[in-house]
């Protein structure tokens, strides 16, 4: 396990402006440059972070729960560095590998060894490390010479190998997960997951968004409680949980 993973957050907020669709529209937009009306339509912000703080430390398996629109899955993209925060500071030490959005970068009309090296570029990897594992992620999908033909002429199954390899090809220091991954056949399953659970044993971090109680509890040492883009408690799984399910209604 690495020991030099770190994430620390000061008062990280992020928002976004949304339009409403009239003054989105292409018709709204012309009348108002035909017009005298010359005041830009405001759009509405809206923060799906708000003032969020924390200190990760490598040894944390921390669980981001809370109900849906909490901001979790925002957080989870701001670690990854695809959002970038509206106000505060972040700092992450160490490789992140992101185990989320992972269709990112497949081409359907490219075949499936041209689309390990997209998704691998696209997940951070260098050109020279995709290659050296190029072997290694054809053999884990089981998809033998179908690899040489074209994405659309896959089914959901093989494309959810092939996905599946790739993203968990490149391991990281720090593990980004939104729900835990299940793919494919019952065989197919058990495999994926024995190598999920060997990249979250030698990661240094995970920091897991999920409704999954149970594997909240079996996973994580940590939990955060989200609501409405606020951290309103943060300790011990089982403490959050009880928080949790308690402003659920469902104890």
């Amino acid at each position: 396990m690495s020991t030099a993973a770190h994430i620390v957050l000061r008062n990280v907020s992020v928002t976004f402006p949304v339009l409403s669709f009239r003054d989105r529209s292409l018709r709204s937009r012309f009348v108002s440059a035909v017009t005298l009306r010359r005041e830009a339509p405001r759009p509405r912000i809206v923060a799906a972070l708000n003032d969020v703080s924390l200190d990760i430390r490598a040894g944390d398996r921390v669980a981001l729960v809370g109900a849906n629109g909490a901001g979790k899955t925002t957080l989870l993209r701001v670690l990854a560095g695809i959002y970038h925060p509206s106000a505060g500071s972040i700092d992450v030490l160490g490789r992140c590998l992101s185990l989320f959005d992972l269709s990112a970068g497949f081409d359907e009309e490219a075949t499936g060894y041209e689309n390990i090296m997209r998704r691998g570029l696209v997940i951070g990897a260098r050109r020279a490390e995709i290659d050296a594992r190029r072997a290694e992620i054809a053999e884990f999908t089981e998809l033998g010479d179908r690899l040489d033909l074209p994405l659309r002429t896959y089914s959901s199954g093989m494309m959810l190998r092939l996905i599946f390899a790739v993203a968990t090809a490149v391991e990281g220091e720090i593990v980004l997960l939104d729900e835990w991954i299940g793919v494919g056949d019952q065989q197919f399953r058990i495999k994926a997951r024995q190598r999920l659970n060997e990249i979250v044993a030698r990661a240094g971090i995970l920091v897991l968004a999920s409704h999954d109680i149970d594997l909240i509890k079996s996973t994580c040492n940590r939990a955060i409680l989200l609501q409405q883009g606020r951290i309103v408690a943060a300790g011990p799984t089982e403490d959050i949980l009880s928080q949790y399910l308690a402003s659920a209604g469902k104890e």
